[in-house]
């Protein structure tokens, strides 16, 4: 039978032995080069072996243990889901989630590592693959139609004992079994499970050595008498050029995932860690450092808590909620109701405070409950191997959460406990410094906190692109005391925004279909153009810079200085 592309069967394409410590290997399966490669978690990828900027092969990339680097722009891909993680060209921004690479199914099994054109049909050992323990004889390429190989494979059987062919083509000869990998219409590998025996493995290993050795050597005379067969021609979709811009902020509202509490701990004094895994066991979505997930409390309400995993962590989040008596409902459900084994859901991550990772020096602050996308920003650079310090601000050294976490950290990490307001302005003053070129500060805490270190770090000359900053709520008191017209210039509408109401949801009550979260002004769901009007910003997503130059607002909470307001919706 010719071999097809999509066929079913599953075919060893690699040796355990193959991948060494943080190695990519090159493999080949029906007509399709593979990047083949061990995390440091152990889990192993096999991934089509380009990346989606140029085309570049993924297996001369760098293998950085929970990341692969493309070698030519950087392009760093996250294990597990092979999503784009970081994109140099625009280090300010979190890649669009649908840039991901295409993935193969993959299984690890009698030392050999084994794939499929797709997932269609599940792995199943070979028959009496449970009766051994087994070993890899070398792997032997053939230059050769893989059927060709298998017949070949076949006659090497003694007239009374003929061979038995398996399913995906393989033969067992005298309890040695052989599998051939099809590379493409005219190669093959062929690849053996020799039963562990007695006797010296060297002399074992080159006896089947040389016998497939005459095997090959017979096989590839005879295909050079024949036709060469066509090469199998594997399709690849093309990647669009706008795959490389910064993509859609908005999730629309809705589209949840399931996910289960797989863990509920106390990781400090007052601060609950919560583990969120998916149901069926696979993966969750790709996020980058800095990423937050909208979660859906049992009493209806959704609030945002930052992922604090490292690189390619991606069959569980962690989130840490800071237990609060004066809660609304959302931390309160949390702590006091939620337990281990319900299910929750969560939207996929979303990344307003994306880390930059071509900075040459990078400062870490963060209070209390800030230190959640501070820890996964710290575990992405560690990762990396790239320079960082993270200064963590408690009331007590009761009060630092993550701290198992954060003392297995590489970089500079300091926990400042119990200091006054002065000391830590003066702290803050130290650790800071005067602004250098490509320096970059990522601060998190409470508002009073962020507002001391933004206006310190403008006192010391840190420009306002240096300076990045996510409040988890907007603390100001919101003036919703004007009334105005918007015209939203691709709807063709104008609507009339009253006293007491917010310009969000005078467009949902005219049917349009927003993008929202918080709503409070702070996660920056909601952005929008501005291309008339001048705006009344009462954000704290947009820095100084953004609010002074007029061409974006908060649709939540901000509101118009002049009578009319023109809005790209």
């Amino acid at each position: 039978m010719p071999l097809s592309l999509s066929d079913p069967h599953w075919y060893p394409i690699a040796s355990s032995d193959d991948l060494p410590f943080r190695h990519v290997y090159q493999g080949q399966l029906l007509g399709r080069e593979l990047a083949v490669w061990r995390a440091d978690d152990g889990h192993v990828n096999v991934w089509e072996n380009r990346c989606l900027h140029r085309g570049v092969r993924l297996s001369i990339g760098i293998n950085e243990g929970q990341e692969l680097k493309c070698q030519y722009h950087g392009w760093r891909y996250a294990n597990q889901s092979a999503g784009c993680t970081y994109i140099p060209a625009h280090p300010a921004d979190a890649p669009a989630r649908r840039i991901e690479n295409r993935k193969y199914p993959m299984r690890e099994a009698f030392g050999l590592i084994w794939s499929a054109a797709n997932d269609d049909q599940a792995f199943v050992p070979f028959p009496g693959a449970g009766d051994h323990d087994w070993f890899a004889l070398r792997p032997v390429p053939v230059n050769a139609a893989p059927e060709d190989v298998v017949a070949g494979l076949a006659r090497l059987a003694p007239d009374d004992q003929p061979a038995d062919l398996l399913p995906g083509m393989a033969v067992r000869l005298d309890g040695v079994v052989y599998f051939v990998q099809p590379v493409d219409a005219g190669r093959a590998v062929i690849r053996g499970l020799l039963p562990q025996a007695s006797g010296d493995p060297i002399t074992i290993l080159r006896h089947y050595n040389e016998l497939l050795t005459r095997l090959r050597d017979r096989l590839e005379r005879a295909a050079a008498r024949k036709p060469a067969p066509e090469p199998l021609q594997p399709a690849y979709e093309k990647v669009s050029a706008d795959l490389a811009t910064m993509p859609e902020i908005a999730i629309p509202r809705g589209n949840t995932l399931p996910v289960l509490v797989r863990r509920k701990w106390q990781t400090a004094d007052g601060v609950i860690g919560f583990e969120l895994a998916g149901r069926d066991g696979k993966h969750l979505p790709t996020f980058q450092p800095g990423a937050h997930i909208d979660l859906h409390l049992p009493n209806g309400l959704i609030r945002q808590y930052s992922i604090t995993n490292g690189p390619g962590d991606l069959l569980s989040y962690v989130i840490g909620v800071k237990a609060e008596s004066a809660s609304k409902g959302g931390s309160k459900v949390l702590v006091e109701t939620v337990r281990e084994g319900d299910v929750l859901a969560i939207s996929e991550p979303r990344n307003n405070f994306p880390l930059r990772r071509d900075a040459t020096r990078t400062v870490l602050i963060a209070g209390g409950i800030g230190i959640t996308p501070l820890l996964s920003m710290a575990r992405f650079l560690d990762q990396s191997s790239l320079p960082y310090e993270l200064h963590y601000f408690t009331r007590s050294g009761e009060s630092a959460a993550f701290k198992s976490e954060l003392d297995v950290l590489h970089g500079a990490v300091h926990i400042h406990s119990g200091l006054a307001r002065e000391a830590i302005q003066g702290t803050v003053n130290e650790v800071l410094g005067p602004h250098d070129f490509a320096n970059h500060v990522y601060v998190c805490g409470p508002g009073a906190m962020l507002e001391m270190v933004t206006r310190t770090a403008a006192a010391l000359g840190w420009p306002d692109e240096a300076v990045h900053f996510e409040y988890f709520q907007n603390d100001k008191v919101i003036d919703s005391s004007s009334a105005f017209d918007v015209e939203l210039a691709r709807s063709a509408m104008t609507l009339h925004v009253p006293a007491g109401r917010t310009i969000l949801e005078v467009m949902r009550e005219a049917g349009l279909t927003v993008p929202s979260s918080c709503e409070q002004g702070a996660c920056g769901t909601c952005l929008t153009t501005v291309m008339e009007g001048e705006v009344d910003h009462q954000d704290v997503y947009l820095n100084k810079t953004e609010k002074a130059s007029n061409t974006c607002m908060m649709t939540c909470v901000s509101r118009a200085k002049s009578a009319r307001l023109v809005l790209d919706i």
